[in-house]
């Protein structure tokens, strides 16, 4: 490919160093970054996100950041509207959008072809109460009778997932295969970063959570416990149950190392299904190795 690509895609697991790479090629291209990062569209979640700060930004432009409150349920359906939306104001500009996030399926919702069932309100505030009432491994098994090729796609504790599946199965009567057609919407090229350190910088990254003020930040967060995907995130949820008393600090952080590699892993397994993302090497050029590709 000669020149820029119209879109570059930053993509892999938590604690890779994504975000500064964006703002080095969006300020090699002339582009401007856009978040795929499900829990960076939240307004007021910044410190347990790892949300740069403008500073941190060095004059680039981003887009997507601070978009919903901590009240509103995310939904890839939401976000490839919006994502659709600033990508192509952006390639009707001429400038290159920089994608980057550790969300695949937000990438690929913004990227690639793909469609989303529909939702039901009340169906869902249901389910949502059998979440409350039952647990998350109740639930999966639910899903289970229904559609046993869904529920063993997803872990029998993640909640909202189940919840999600529950409602599509009800609704159109079996979820939707392994998303394993890439069709894409954009001419876009994917880049991605990995590390063999990952788990001692997610035990790193949630010490520096806590002493940059992530409980200041989650005690200041109204809405925070009513929020669906918002008050489950990672560290977050950690921090409510340490505000409540049911976690003491050390217990809380440790939760929150424990998930977030689990995270890792998952995110490891769905970007290295994608053939189109070309691994960069870690040898503190990843931006020239990038730009080779474009």
């Amino acid at each position: 490919m000669t020149g820029p690509a119209r879109v570059v895609a930053v993509v892999g697991p938590t604690a890779t160093g994504k975000s500064d790479l964006a703002v080095d090629l969006a300020l090699a291209l002339g582009g401007e970054v856009v978040n795929a990062d499900s829990m960076q569209l939240y307004a007021g979640m910044d410190v347990g996100t790892a949300k740069l700060t403008v500073e941190e930004r060095r004059g680039v432009p981003h887009h997507l950041l601070d978009v919903w409150p901590v009240t509103r349920t995310a939904s890839a359906a939401a976000y490839q509207e919006l994502a659709r939306g600033v990508l192509d104001d952006l390639l009707a500009r001429g400038v290159t959008p920089v994608v980057v996030g550790g969300s695949g399926l937000y990438l690929r919702a913004a990227l690639d072809d793909l469609s989303f069932p529909g939702t039901d309100p009340a169906l869902r505030a249901r389910l949502e109460d059998d979440l409350a009432r039952d647990g998350a491994p109740a639930l999966h098994a639910r899903l289970a009778a229904l559609d046993p090729a869904a529920a063993a796609r997803m872990e029998p504790t993640n909640g909202r997932r189940v919840v999600r599946a529950l409602e599509v199965v009800t609704l159109t009567g079996a979820m939707p295969g392994r998303l394993t057609s890439y069709a894409p919407v954009y001419d876009a090229v994917h880049v991605g970063l990995d590390r063999d350190d990952l788990a001692e910088r997610v035990a790193e990254r949630v010490d520096r959570m806590w002493e940059q003020g992530l409980l200041e930040e989650v005690a200041g967060l109204d809405g925070l416990r009513e929020g669906v995907t918002a008050g489950r995130a990672l560290g977050y949820a950690q921090a409510l149950a340490q505000l409540d008393g049911a976690l003491t600090e050390q217990q809380a952080k440790e939760a929150t190392v424990v998930a977030t590699r689990r995270f890792v892993r998952r995110q490891r397994s769905w970007f290295r299904r994608d053939p189109r993302i070309a691994w960069l090497p870690r040898d503190g050029r990843e931006r020239e190795h990038a730009l080779a590709l474009l």
